[in-house]
């Protein structure tokens, strides 16, 4: 039988069957005989083939092609991926610019991969009421700067806002990834949108400005209007995987558009002489802080950079 994975317990998988069925899966023994990179062979929102054993047990033994896949840099295995969701049709990222930290450079990993994939990415500003003068400023500086590049932008409270319906159109008949740091307000948000989930939710932590974990497995949950919400453990670091040198320039629209302008086709945009990158970069029509994360990407060779765990 075939069906759709929507919850990963450590080593047993939760399926939700073509024929409405909800069953419990194992992997077959012949999937560790494979070559696979990541740690996580089968990933949320895989669509799989089950078969059952003469005891009654189900066993996964095939995962059909997948149409995309979020993957980060595994967090204890730097030379291995995690997949940390497949087959969705868009993403959303939940940022806060305080309470805890959302980085401009996690920002922009976090949509380097959605562009490599080709997932449609969103940004959801979260905790606006916990803001004060400054932070506003802030968040609305970052509102701007990525919005300019086209990414669609909300700004919102998931704790107090009463109309959440401008999510709800976006999120009705998709499967939604949602994504962002521990304590940013995922499960809160997950709470006022379904509230019969009953997600936990927990306060960060005021000494470190640090999410706590609450959501610990990645599951996929239905949606009341049609479609999921991938829910996913909260995300410290977000290492790329398998991006290298002059693509990475690929996922940066602003920086890609300019880039067929360079003078050298295989322009890495740091000191080349002709850089068209560098001259929009002084324009000011590419942001530094941009920048800097392209660059960071580039020097990713480290691999004990980003081996924060979820």
């Amino acid at each position: 039988m075939k069906g759709i994975v929507v919850k990963n317990t450590g080593n047993c998988y939760q399926i939700k069957t073509d024929d409405g069925q909800w069953i419990e899966a194992k992997l077959k023994g012949n999937f560790r005989l494979k070559e696979i990179q990541s740690t996580n062979p089968v990933a949320i929102g895989d669509t799989v083939l089950v078969e059952k054993n003469s005891e009654g047990l189900s066993f996964i033994y095939e995962i059909e092609d997948r149409k995309n896949y979020i993957i980060r840099r595994s967090s204890n295995l730097s030379k291995q991926s995690h997949i940390i969701a497949a087959n969705m049709d868009q993403a959303f990222l939940i940022v806060t610019v305080n309470y805890p930290i959302t980085t401009p450079t996690f920002i922009d990993r976090f949509l380097a991969t959605t562009e490599a994939y080709r997932i449609p990415a969103f940004l959801l500003f979260n905790k606006t009421d916990r803001y004060n003068e400054q932070d506003l400023k802030y968040t609305d500086a970052l509102i701007h700067l990525y919005e300019t590049i086209g990414y669609p932008c909300y700004k919102m409270s998931a704790k107090f806002d009463e109309d959440l319906s401008f999510i709800e159109k976006r999120l009705k008949d998709k499967i939604t990834l949602l994504s962002g740091h521990s304590g940013v307000g995922k499960s809160t948000l997950i709470n006022r949108l379904i509230p019969e989930t009953k997600q936990k939710t927990q306060e960060i932590s005021e000494y470190h400005n640090k999410g706590i974990h609450t959501t610990t497995f990645s599951e996929m949950i239905e949606f009341p209007l049609g479609g999921y919400i991938i829910d996913t453990p909260g995300i410290k670091g977000f290492g790329v995987f398998n991006m290298e040198g002059v693509e990475i320039s690929h996922y940066f629209p602003e920086i890609f558009r300019f880039s067929h302008q360079c003078r050298f086709n295989n322009c890495t945009h740091r000191k080349e002489p002709g850089c068209a990158v560098a001259q929009a970069l002084h324009d000011q029509f590419i942001s530094e802080s941009r920048y800097r994360s392209y660059l960071n990407m580039l020097e990713d060779k480290n691999e004990n950079k980003y081996r924060e765990a979820f």
